[in-house]
Order: C-alpha cells, then sequence, then structure tokens
C-alpha cells in the first residue's frame, strides 16, 4: 500500500493526528534532523500497522515534511481496515 504522510517533528509522542483521504498526518517525538524523524516516522508506522520495520520504506521526500511511504507485509485488505479505522 501506498500512502501520502505529512509528517509534523518535534510532537511530545509519535501518533496519527488524522487522515484526510489517503494523507496521513503524523507526528514524531524525533527532530528533523540527520533524517531522525524518518528513522522515527518508519518505527512508529511499523508499529501502528503491526509490520517490521523492513517493510515500511519512504519512496519520495525523505528531506520534506510531505512523503510517499509503502507499507507491506500484510493484505492490501488488512492495511486499508487500519487506515479507515483512523479519524
Amino acid at each position: 500500500m501506498i500512502v501520502k504522510v505529512r509528517v509534523i517533528p518535534n510532537a511530545p509522542e509519535n501518533e496519527v493526528v488524522s487522515r484526510i483521504g489517503s494523507v496521513l498526518r503524523v507526528k514524531v517525538a524525533a527532530p528533523a534532523i540527520d533524517k531522525k524523524s524518518n528513522a522515527a516516522l518508519k518505527d512508529y508506522l511499523a508499529e501502528f500497522f503491526e509490520v517490521p520495520n523492513k517493510k515500511v520504506n519512504i519512496l519520495r521526500g525523505a528531506n520534506g515534511r510531505e512523503k510517499t511511504v509503502e507499507i507491506v507485509g500484510k493484505t492490501e485488505e488488512q492495511l486499508k481496515r487500519v487506515m479507515e479505522s483512523i479519524p
């Protein structure tokens, strides 16, 4: 599944804030320095979607807040159910 993600760094904790269509807004506790926020985002999304960390890949936007992320390791239907559970 390919997901667009808007990252909000320097948050008090990691959390999915909202979903607008297929775009997730995700807060990460790491700063946007030395790609720490990318690592935190990958770890959090792997935990959130219950897939191994190596199954989450940032395809585009590694240097910006708008990212295109690929999540594999579960069926498309299972991943869509998780996406639909986000308000």
